[in-house]
């Protein structure tokens, strides 16, 4: 047999790494190895679902690492301010009339991006108990509440918060009475999660409370809240009972208005827990077409539809939060032969590029794409979402109620609630849509 004369000359006790092989000694070198910082870096490049799927097939540092809190928040922070499709927009939304254990979920990109002949899938979660009623959400987390009757009347309430990306849920929290406005948001200066309710006891008495999410909570009355609805000066109705929280503001407001008058915000300021009251923009003078306006989040920030003149919809937005001088308008999208004509505002929901996606007055999502002036109606299946008594989301989506969320790894055990992962789980049926929710 002939004979390698380089492995003849090597010393395989002078080098460690030599790795004999079929009579040769070949030398091998170490594989690199990365900083911990330069890992973190490349996992705070990963999307929320994708760090999901990868959590339980790592080594165990990594595991660590992406399970901690402080991960987490890195990941929503770079997410949301560098690059927002880490955290995939999705919609959830339950039944209002009719008691469905069942939350529906769908892919807002998909609704946005896919062609008409490929539907977006909608995902069923299921839960054993009752907790199906959406009071809010904030980065991933779901504020839910369920309903304890009795004799037929609903007596009290609970809360839970849920992250339908990582699975988690936090145990059901006792609220002691009937919810009627309330609102779910995060402190950003102190690091908490609050749920916010004007609480309806037994004894008929409404009080103002507010709740902080971790280990040691409890309710703490506040200022009154309803005294702002029976001011003298600004006496009006109420369009929705639920707050619509403002990322980076750390805000919850409800839309106040005033029949053939004055329309305005009023908010709840998380941090200092006090409240705030805002104009929204003016219409014109000569505009005697009244429609109550509708709010929605847009690129981060608080936005606002008119009916105008029974012509078109004006969408605003609040660039410089609670300042009125900042309002500035967004869009104007005419009226058009597809959507119904009763009267009532284009709801905004989210938009990407330059198309945005709005719930109309018929009770459809719709695509207005503002370059063109064009309108659609997205293709979404909501055959597997276990509500037989609803109307197909594509035909119409009345009686129920739908609300926006960012994927993300936060979990309720990041501020001391006790979590688990069972209550909430997948519905019947998922082996042929699992593979479009996870896309």
């Amino acid at each position: 047999m002939r004979r390698d004369p380089i492995a003849d000359d090597v010393d395989v006790d002078a080098d460690a790494d030599a790795v004999p092989r079929k009579g040769k000694v070949v030398t091998t070198k170490p594989p690199p190895i990365l900083s911990d910082e330069l890992i973190e870096e490349i996992l705070l490049r990963i999307p929320a679902r994708s760090l999901v799927r990868l959590r339980n097939s790592v080594c165990r540092s990594w595991r660590t690492l992406i399970s901690s809190s402080q991960f987490a928040k890195d990941h929503l922070r770079r997410s949301m301010a560098v690059d927002p499709a880490l955290t995939h927009p999705r919609i959830a939304y339950y039944s209002e009339t009719y008691v469905y254990p069942t939350i529906g979920v769908f892919s807002v990109r998909s609704v946005m991006e896919n062609p008409p002949h490929e539907p977006t899938k909608v995902v069923p979660y299921d839960y054993e108990g009752s907790f199906r009623l959406i009071i809010g959400s904030c980065n991933g987390l779901l504020c839910l509440r369920d309903e304890e009757g009795q004799d037929g009347f609903i007596i009290s309430h609970r809360a839970m918060l849920w992250n339908p990306c990582t699975g988690f849920t936090s145990q059901p929290l006792e609220i002691g009475g009937l919810l009627s406005i309330c609102g779910f948001g995060y402190d950003h200066v102190n690091d908490k999660y609050k749920l916010f309710a004007l609480v309806k006891k037994k004894s008929g008495e409404s009080v103002s409370r507010m709740f902080t999410f971790g280990p040691n909570s409890t309710w703490r009355t506040i200022q009154d809240f309803s005294h702002k609805i029976r001011n003298r000066n600004y006496r009006g109705s109420m369009v929705d009972h639920v707050g619509l929280f403002v990322s980076g503001t750390g805000t919850l407001n409800w839309l106040f208005h005033r029949y053939l008058s004055f329309v305005w915000v009023l908010s709840l300021d998380l941090v200092k827990e006090t409240y705030n009251q805002f104009f929204l923009p003016g219409r014109d003078s000569d505009d005697d077409h009244w429609v109550a306006p509708q709010l929605g989040i847009l690129r981060d920030c608080l936005a606002v539809c008119y009916e105008t003149k029974k012509t078109h919809w004006t969408v605003w937005l609040m660039k410089d939060y609670g300042v009125p001088q900042s309002w500035t308008k967004l869009a104007i999208i005419p009226h058009h032969p597809l959507l119904d004509r009763r009267p009532s505002s284009l709801r905004p929901i989210y938009m990407l590029k330059n198309v945005l996606l709005v719930f109309s007055p018929c009770d459809k999502f719709v695509l207005c794409n503002l370059s063109d002036g064009s309108v659609d109606f997205p293709n979404i299946d909501s055959s597997s979402d276990d509500m037989p008594r609803h109307r197909p989301l594509t035909q119409r989506s009345y009686a129920r109620i739908f609300q926006l969320y960012h994927e993300s790894l936060v979990s309720p055990s990041h501020f001391g609630l006790p979590s688990c992962s069972s209550e909430m789980r997948l519905g019947l049926h998922m082996d042929r849509i699992i593979s479009a929710y996870l896309r």
